[in-house]
């Protein structure tokens, strides 16, 4: 019943106040503000070298199992109090050996169990948004649950196999370093939500202004969609924005100061406004760790082909509060993607009961599982039938 009471439903930035803007060139970072900082959890980033890491899933390292393979250049530690007393200063914690590094000459390795794991009483290690890509990668991962004559020997064997996606590392954004080494940090700033030509590329928010100023250069080393990379190229600014103060209604330093106030409220309604693509769109969310009152879990908003979609972290308290927040924005061919499968899922993996739910002929569902790069689930019968009559539609419009 608690783990239900705690599932996040939407993001609502509960306990922050959204601050203005600050702009270079394409990139627009809108600084988020915490109003009462409590100090009973705090977050320290461990910094890892390898050029690969490898996470048994399943079991150890050494037994056969699940494996998350990606480059991972640093991990949380999430440490927290029960009675809502202060953490230890950084520094002051006990730091553990993390895993295993392997050189293999060429190349190093770091070998690690697990995506979030306990390392004592009141200390987690997880891996940023790598939490996240990792329930995004299994999301039916298993394949078809019946026999269906229609799927290849390898889909009915293994499901999905082997599933990958690529991303950009923040370091190739346009203007994303320079404004995160430019920006001004407010002294009560915990989080930022940033925009690439006004596009959503991530938002970030963790428990205290001191964890945000040491961490704050890390959203440089986090992954980001194709489409933000594509927006850094394409746009040199952002779209123009403005508000200002009425003089006709300023008389004196009382009307200033009230002026002044409703200009930010307004500029944080609409930047609330231009994040509605995440904020209060409902989620599916997943708990994956509960440490005394906090609730770690990871989740996707409501797949919608037609809306941009996002995956991500969060650790939220009981009350609600939102405490740490990190976010990928999916491309439309990943959204494409998931929601394909997750749509054969939904009418046990059946072609013709899901072509007709979205409206599609067999064929047509075939193709598009072709284009998203699911057609190795397909039999090859069935896909070259699929390809015959595309070619002869396309004929046939000639």
């Amino acid at each position: 019943m608690a783990q239900k009471k705690h599932l996040l439903k939407d993001i609502s930035l509960q306990g922050l106040d959204i601050a203005p803007s600050q702009v270079w060139g394409a990139v627009r970072i809108v600084p988020l503000l915490r109003r009462h900082v409590r100090g009973d959890l705090r977050l320290m980033q461990r910094n890892y070298e390898e050029d690969m890491t490898i996470v048994s899933l399943e079991g150890k390292m050494e037994t056969p199992g699940m494996k998350y393979f990606s480059y991972v250049p640093h991990g949380l530690v999430m440490s927290w109090t029960d009675d809502g007393s202060p953490v230890a200063a950084y520094g002051g914690q006990m730091v553990k050996r993390d895993g295993k590094s392997l050189n293999y000459g060429c190349a190093k390795a770091r070998l690690m169990h697990r995506m979030a794991k306990r390392e004592s009483k009141n200390q987690l290690r997880f891996l940023p948004l790598h939490l996240a890509m990792e329930g995004f990668l299994s999301l039916f991962f298993s394949g078809p649950d019946i026999a269906w004559s229609e799927y290849s020997k390898y889909a009915l064997s293994h499901g999905l196999g082997c599933r990958y996606e690529t991303s950009i590392p923040g370091k190739y954004i346009a203007g994303l370093e320079a404004a995160l080494r430019v920006f001004e940090i407010h002294p009560q700033q915990v989080g930022v939500l940033v925009f690439v030509a006004e596009a959503l590329a991530s938002a970030f928010v963790v428990p205290t202004p001191e964890d945000y100023r040491l961490l704050h250069t890390s959203l440089i080393e986090d992954f980001y969609g194709e489409l933000l990379y594509e927006y850094g190229l394409l746009f040199d600014t952002t779209f123009p924005m403005d508000t200002s103060v009425d003089e006709s209604q300023v008389h004196n330093l009382a009307t200033l100061r009230t002026a002044i106030n409703k200009m930010r409220s307004d500029w944080a309604c609409f930047q609330g406004f231009m994040a509605e693509g995440l904020l209060k769109r409902s989620l599916q969310s997943k708990i994956l760790y509960t440490a005394g009152p906090f609730f770690l879990q990871r989740f996707i908003t409501d797949l919608d082909p037609k809306q941009e979609n996002h995956i991500g972290e969060l650790i939220i308290r009981e009350n609600g509060d939102l405490e740490y927040l990190k976010t990928y924005r999916l491309s439309a061919k990943q959204t494409k993607r998931v929601y394909l499968l997750s749509q054969l899922s939904a009418h046990n993996w059946n072609l013709d009961t899901t072509a007709a739910t979205l409206g599609n002929t067999r064929e047509e569902l075939v193709s598009r599982l072709e284009n998203v790069g699911f057609g190795y689930l397909i039999n090859q019968h069935i896909r070259d039938a699929a390809r015959k009559k595309a070619r002869k539609t396309r004929n046939f419009q000639v």
